[in-house]
């Protein structure tokens, strides 16, 4: 099975924007949505570094490969190249 994995706080507007668009999108048989909140688990935040250099949330990854944030999932949605990558 595929994975989405996104760090995010549960309290952050644009954190709930990219799981609802994701939720929408994702055909839960392929990918499994793994949602770390880094309020509840904090010692994570520094692996969310790490791996996207970036200190922001939410911070997305398809299947291991780094997507971006909020934004940047939505630019792949409105340039058509989310659908590929949710197959």
């Amino acid at each position: 099975m595929k994975s989405i994995v996104i760090y995010l706080k549960p309290t952050c507007p644009y954190c709930q924007r990219a799981l609802e668009l994701l939720n929408k999108k994702v055909n839960k048989d392929i990918f499994e949505i793994k949602i770390i909140d880094i309020l509840q688990q904090p010692e994570l935040r520094a692996e969310m570094i790490e791996k996207s250099g970036r200190t922001t949330v939410p911070e997305i990854f398809i299947d291991g490969q780094f997507i971006g944030g909020c934004d940047d999932l939505y630019a792949l949605e409105e340039g058509g190249k989310l659908d590929e990558m949710l197959q």
